[in-house]
């Protein structure tokens, strides 16, 4: 009956040294993921900042780059304090803090690198023709107006050609809050080399050895009570 009760009681230490064990394995397993989870957490949240000029869509879609990235959101209260960007006490940076007030992530240094991806996207875009890659980046309006010119220019057999050198200069020159439409406008200067060719190839405008300079003064706007943080081209003009 001793060695009975003995053999029962060796059962059940065993068994619960597997379970230890077991417990053990897993809390290892857990730990590990955990670690796992963090590291790649972090890595992930500098991997995608908030994005710039293009509809909902773009920011969801796969193997499409069109998207802009615009980094450093703003976690403190707004300032008149814009450095260069604007002297203080200006109309400028008045509009600045507006905007600020009410888009809290709105940083204007920042807006300006992805503006300026922004409409280098846009004129190389405008250039081939590629209504798809424009589409989400233009209100409504200036988009009727591209895809006019485009069919204009296509009706007629007319074929683009354009090398996008680079932007001289871009600076915001106003900003202002209409009701909860932030719009900013900025004035690009940019160096491209262009040429038009008939349905013939016969070149009608342009010169491919020439670099030509082009001023022009573009708004974007963005619905600062929209959960959407993107913003929209909704103006064009010549500087």
């Amino acid at each position: 009956m001793a060695r009975r009760r003995g053999k029962r009681t060796g059962r059940k230490l065993g068994d619960n040294l597997a379970y230890i064990d077991i417990i053990v394995l897993a809390g290892l397993a857990a730990f590990i993921a955990w670690r796992l989870w963090s590291a790649l957490g972090r890595r992930e949240g500098h991997e995608n900042p908030t994005e710039f000029g293009s509809r909902p869509q773009p920011s969801q879609r796969t193997g499409n780059d069109n998207v802009v990235p615009l980094p450093g959101a703003r976690d403190m209260g707004a300032s008149d304090d814009f450095g260069t960007i604007a002297p203080a006490g200006s109309d400028l940076a008045q509009g600045l803090t507006e905007v600020q007030l009410a888009d809290r992530t709105f940083n204007p240094m920042t807006f300006l690198m992805g503006a300026r991806q922004a409409y280098e996207m846009i004129v190389t875009a405008f250039a081939a023709g590629d209504r798809r890659e424009l589409k989400p980046l233009l209100s409504d309006e200036v988009y009727g107006d591209f895809d006019s010119a485009l069919r204009s220019r296509e009706d007629e057999g007319q074929r683009v050609e354009m090398t996008f050198i680079g932007i001289d200069d871009a600076k915001i020159t106003a900003a202002a809050l209409r009701g909860r439409i932030a719009e900013i406008t900025i004035r690009f200067v940019s160096e491209i080399i262009s040429l038009t060719k008939n349905a013939d190839g016969v070149v009608i405008e342009g010169d491919p050895m020439t670099q030509r300079k082009v001023t022009e003064v573009w708004t974007f706007a963005r619905d600062t009570s929209s959960s959407d943080p993107n913003w929209l081209l909704i103006a064009t003009d010549e500087g």
